[in-house]
């Protein structure tokens, strides 16, 4: 077994059977990450909460869901595929942002909590549920992440309440008697540095203080896998000490010493389960660039266009392997200049015919897919623990893209 975990033969027979592109998950390693999110503090009233938008497929939901960890919502639609994969009412934190009266009262009838991120939106939320339970997205005033198009907190962003409000909050909530019951942040994507996160843990605390007696404080998620093979990975030691510190100090002074604690990643728990795969159908020499053009267009994997994302890339030979390396440009086959994969790319030289993977692509890969050029989607396949492969969601087929006509 190799870092592609499953064998050349193995990876041959998948795509003949399912196609190409391929997404390939492990649930091994879904597990694995799982439990050190659920671990990363002692206290008992700590509790994690998997931010599907990262991967919403069902039949990982349903293996995330048997390890004790919960769910956040950012849509109707995310909340209807939780509870098709056994989520209950209470396991699921709806976090809107921009939301109609309809989709609040959604979840509302569903006995799902709900976030609000403005002040507007606290007062719609008001009006359609007078007395009801609310939390509150609020914007700590910090915020970072590995693109600007991922900070999602800070002064720059449409994200949260900024803490000035806070009388107004109060106001509001006291206006259509609503009982805050908690509140919520995330400051950006792709953390790797304890300290960024801590930060902004610490802005949050100074807003909890304002509101004693919440029942959870929601310190966001955003911590970071290494997409690089010279990054390092996110110190979860070092991350349990400062915050269990810092949390300790914080309960010093709080009212309710129950109060819990929780945490939402995403991209933590499944970008390193799952794997792109994808067939090299043509190589050309363009202006003194080698371009390999391969079916992973952008429509099966847009973070390299959209946040120029980096992902390690795999060379899965057909034939006999050599020593021999080369520099190339791996593109797809989507009809746009941008439809590329990775850029200046030392890999052992490739053919056509031969495979490639992209690594580390679990997290925001199927989920931003498209039909953009009319392509289809791939399938998804899991990698069981007891080492046989499951098909957990069928590829599209032709009439897929009619079907809503």
């Amino acid at each position: 077994m190799n870092d592609i975990f499953t064998s050349n033969e193995e990876l041959i027979k998948l795509i003949e059977e399912y196609g190409s592109p391929l997404y390939v998950y492990d649930e091994n390693i879904l597990r694995q990450r799982c439990k050190e999110m659920r671990n990363l503090l002692p206290n008992k009233n700590f509790r994690i909460s998997y931010s599907s938008k990262a991967n919403s497929n069902i039949e990982l939901l349903k293996i995330i869901m048997s390890e004790d960890i919960d769910v956040d919502a950012m849509s109707p639609g995310e909340i209807f595929i939780q509870q098709k994969a056994g989520f209950t009412s209470e396991r699921i934190f709806y976090i809107g942002n921009n939301v109609s009266a309809n989709e609040m009262m959604y979840a509302v009838d569903k006995d799902i909590l709900v976030s609000v991120d403005s002040l507007s939106q606290l007062k719609l939320f008001g009006e359609i549920n007078r007395g009801g339970q609310v939390a509150i997205r609020f914007n700590p005033g910090v915020g970072a992440g590995h693109h600007e198009k991922v900070v999602t907190a800070g002064k720059k962003t449409k994200f949260g309440i900024q803490k000035d409000y806070i009388n107004q909050v109060k106001e509001l909530i006291k206006k259509y008697d609503l009982k805050l019951v908690g509140i919520n942040q995330h400051l950006g994507s792709l953390f790797l540095d304890e300290d960024q996160y801590i930060e902004g843990v610490k802005k949050l605390l100074d807003i909890a203080r304002e509101f004693q007696g919440l029942k959870f404080i929601d310190m966001g998620g955003g911590f970071g896998v290494p997409y690089k093979k010279d990054e390092k990975r996110l110190d979860l030691s070092k991350l349990s000490k400062k915050l269990e510190e810092t949390l300790n100090e914080f309960l010093e002074k709080y009212d309710n010493k129950e109060v819990i604690f929780k945490a939402e990643p995403g991209r933590y728990i499944v970008a390193e389960s799952g794997i792109l795969f994808g067939t090299v159908y043509s190589i050309k020499d363009n202006y003194g660039v080698t371009y390999v053009g391969t079916d992973l267009g952008f429509n099966v994997l847009v973070r390299p266009v959209m946040y120029d994302s980096h992902h390690e890339i795999r060379v899965i030979k057909k034939c006999q392997v050599d020593n021999e390396k080369e520099k190339v440009t791996i593109v797809g086959n989507v009809c746009e200049s941008g439809d590329v994969i990775a850029k200046d790319r030392e890999l052992p030289k490739i053919d056509e015919g031969d495979i490639i993977g992209v690594m580390n692509a679990g997290a925001y890969g199927f989920s931003m897919s498209s039909n953009y050029n009319c392509r289809l989607r791939p399938a998804e396949v899991l990698r069981c623990l007891n080492g046989e492969f499951r098909l957990i969601r069928r590829a599209d087929i032709y009439e897929d893209l009619v079907r809503n006509f």
